[in-house]
């Protein structure tokens, strides 16, 4: 008696894997690593971003009334992909800053003024 999994349950477990893999990393990782970290983060993202508008800019060739719904289908996906990328880029920018923030020297003055 063989036992099949089925494809989507195996996808699925694979996915609450690298959920929790990716979160266990992210959080052990040192507070002086994190600038680096968010660097690496945004150099994947702006290829993810490059891939979502070269999808976002497909056209399609041949019999337009059976391709025209995959062309549609690809344009959304690589709209939908392009923003949640660039929102990603923005974020990782943002906690970069804030992470070099914490590096700068503080105004030590009474006034605040040098």
């Amino acid at each position: 008696m063989d036992a099949v999994v089925d494809p989507t349950i195996f996808r699925l477990a694979i996915f609450v894997l690298a959920v929790f893999v990716g979160y266990y990393v992210v959080w052990s990782v040192t507070p002086a690593l994190h600038t680096p970290l968010m660097a690496v983060t945004n150099a994947i993202s702006s290829v993810i971003i490059v891939g979502a508008l070269l999808a976002a800019a497909a056209h399609g060739t041949g019999d337009a009334g059976t391709k025209l719904g995959g062309v549609w289908v690809s344009k959304g996906a690589g709209a939908v992909a392009a923003a949640l990328a660039s929102v990603n880029i923005f974020g990782g920018f943002l906690v970069t800053q804030r992470m070099l923030a914490m590096y700068r020297k503080k105004d030590r003055t009474p006034g605040g003024k040098a």
